[in-house]
């Protein structure tokens, strides 16, 4: 025998397992369904009470009912406490109307965001709208600490990870199923620095976000501005975006939006329009200049849909879409959301 000493090879290490691809995009999600139909959507805004209080969110849901494909339930609205988005959500699943549940980074770390999240599929829930939130210092409790763990863009990709991977955010296997969501994020083209809005939105859009809410439109030549930048990227082909539009109910409250809401652009010639009308001359026309930013701003090219926030005001909605011609809403072939249509 030579003195050559043998070798053996070490066992080859198991081959990584490949990533899960679940294939899900949102369809079960109505909202979805219109928006990948090529019909134009509308959303609307509901805003839980601040008590517990289910008769007066009863009464909101009949005054909505109908009005929309997809409600939005605010989360801890202006960093005030609310009955949750989750809570309110559910109601709105059991009583056949389709949700779109807020999540904010403020209120919530990694770990109870997914919680949710996975709370929410629980119950059927199709859409999730991803935000960061308002800080607490403009809310009713200044005092205590944002936790601001992720931002809204790491959300958007979190939700997408959990859905597209069956994966949570530290790569650990969701057992069973993955939740499925159609997930939309938000954007203010009214926001400084306004040559950055159109990137931040594109981020949102590579992170995983199919819809965009947009922040209220009353200065509609800036908002042509930001959608002609959006078109020239082409986002508009990636991601459906829906105006935020809503009727202001009085010049005291015009002039809060414009004076005391960051990021809101209500235009003097507004609030010079309303001046000097009686209490119901101003209402009606806080909803004739609804309907006519509406107008124009379902005209301009890359915008799918509206998202109506009548702020405080449910019984608007009803008046604004039936003026726009948006009610009754689109029927769909094979619709499982069969949603009773209001009289009237």
């Amino acid at each position: 025998m030579s003195g050559a000493t043998s070798t053996v090879a070490a066992p080859a290490a198991p081959a990584e397992p490949a990533p899960i691809q679940t294939g899900l995009n949102g369809a079960n999600s109505r909202l979805a369904r219109v928006l990948r139909a090529g019909k134009f959507a509308v959303c609307v805004e509901i805003s839980p009470p601040v008590g517990p209080n289910p008769e007066a969110i009863q009464r909101e849901m009949n005054t909505l009912r109908g009005y929309a494909e997809a409600y939005n339930v605010t989360d801890n609205q202006s960093a005030m406490v609310h009955v949750s988005s989750l809570a309110v959500s559910i109601m709105l699943m059991q009583a056949g109307m389709e949700p779109v549940v807020q999540f904010t980074c403020r209120d919530r770390n990694r770990l109870g965001l997914q919680g949710d999240l996975l709370s929410a599929s629980v119950f059927g829930i199709p859409n999730v709208l991803a935000l960061s939130g308002d800080h607490p210092i403009w809310g009713d409790h200044p005092q205590c600490k944002a936790v601001y763990d992720i931002d809204s863009t790491n959300l958007i990709r979190v939700i997408r990870m959990m859905r597209d991977n069956q994966v949570f955010e530290n790569g650990k296997q969701i057992p069973r199923r993955a939740p499925d969501f159609f997930i939309g994020a938000v954007e203010n083209p009214f926001a400084p620095p306004f040559d950055y809005r159109p990137i931040r939105l594109a981020k949102k859009v590579v992170a995983g976000a199919q819809f965009i809410q947009t922040q209220l439109v009353y200065n509609v030549p800036r908002f042509r501005e930001f959608m002609k930048r959006v078109v020239d990227m082409g986002l508009h082909e990636q991601v459906y975006i829906l105006a935020g539009v809503g009727p202001i109910r009085s010049v005291r409250v015009a002039e809060y939006m414009a004076n005391q809401v960051a990021g809101m652009d209500v235009p003097e010639s507004i609030i010079k329009r309303m001046q000097g009308l009686s209490k119901e001359d101003q209402a009606k026309a806080g909803i004739d200049i609804c309907c006519e930013v509406a107008d124009e701003v379902r005209q301009i090219e890359g915008v799918k849909g509206l998202h109506i926030m009548a702020v405080a005001w449910p019984a608007a909605v009803p008046e604004v879409a039936k003026n726009l011609g948006l009610y009754p809403r689109p029927e769909l072939e094979d619709d499982p959301v069969a949603e009773a249509q209001p009289a009237g």
